[in-house]
């Protein structure tokens, strides 16, 4: 009994091991462009100035996640992996954006075109140290 209970634990022990190994992750890779005001009207809540959280944390969406508008309202987790440049992204940092818009027919251009996603100001501030483009994300629907 002592010997089964012992291989138990060791199969056990083994298994855990192994499973720390393989990290499942939920989230997207894609890209994210910024945008700068003036971003009324939007293409989910036209005129209204409360459609914007009090974080500035917002996003336009772009074709991949636009789901013909279904997207609107919709809150995303949002962390910079990678740059063209080192160093613009800023380590362990995740921010919370709220979709308000929709890319192709924002009101402002965005600084790349055909992104997954375009952040406010605000927003694409908080995941970088410095200017850029755009840059690769990854991203999950809250």
């Amino acid at each position: 009994m002592q010997i089964q209970k012992r291989s138990l634990l060791q199969l056990l022990s083994y298994f855990l091991l192994i499973s720390q190994l393989f990290h499942l992750s939920h989230a997207d890779v894609g890209t994210a462009a910024h945008y700068s005001p003036p971003y009324l009207p939007t293409a989910c809540y036209s005129d209204d100035q409360s459609q914007f959280p009090s974080s500035n944390l917002f996003a336009a969406a772009g074709d991949g996640i636009w789901d013909n508008g279904a997207s609107c309202g919709r809150q995303y987790l949002v962390r910079c992996i990678s740059a063209s440049r080192p160093g613009t992204c800023v380590p362990d940092q995740t921010i919370q954006v709220q979709i308000v818009d929709y890319a192709p027919t924002a009101t402002s251009s965005p600084s790349t075109q055909s992104t997954t996603i375009v952040l406010s100001e605000t927003a694409f501030s908080g995941i970088t140290n410095i200017a850029a483009e755009s840059i690769n994300i990854e991203f999950q629907q809250v």
